[in-house]
């Protein structure tokens, strides 16, 4: 797996999800992001999809078994925050708690879980309660 063409396609969807999620639907270029948002999704799914189709299996086969696994955009945020950059001037992005996929995690029965997929690198992060972030894969 080409690990940093997986990353930049990541960044690429992140991009246009940030600039779409600073619009109103009223925009006159909404439509438009919106379309080249659904294109490099689709791009994404056809390219890294079964890779991250395997790793997510990895993860809800720890974590949440009782959730069935979806497709890898499904857990990608609406929103991604800017926190830094690496030392390479890459960025390094954040999200909010509410953002991911609501999974039934066995060992946290009583909280609010979530998987999100995060780039640079490309892993996926498991929150619960909105206090609790846990890098639980990591792209290789």
């Amino acid at each position: 797996m080409d690990i940093k063409s997986l990353d930049q396609a990541l960044l690429e969807i992140i991009e246009v999800k940030n600039k779409l999620s600073e619009l109103d639907y009223s925009d006159e270029s909404y439509d438009t992001l919106e379309e080249e948002l659904h294109d490099l999704e689709d791009d994404f799914v056809e390219n890294f999809g079964p890779y991250m189709e395997e790793a997510l299996h990895l993860v809800h086969d720890e974590f949440c078994p009782d959730n069935d696994v979806l497709l890898p955009i499904a857990y990608l945020a609406h929103k991604y925050v800017k926190k830094g950059e690496k030392e390479d001037g890459s960025p390094i992005f954040t999200v909010a708690a509410d953002e991911g996929v609501i999974v039934e995690v066995d060992d946290y029965p009583d909280k609010v879980s979530r998987l999100v997929v995060l780039p640079n690198p490309t892993r996926i992060v498991l929150t619960t309660d909105k206090s609790n972030a846990e890098e639980v894969w990591r792209a290789k």
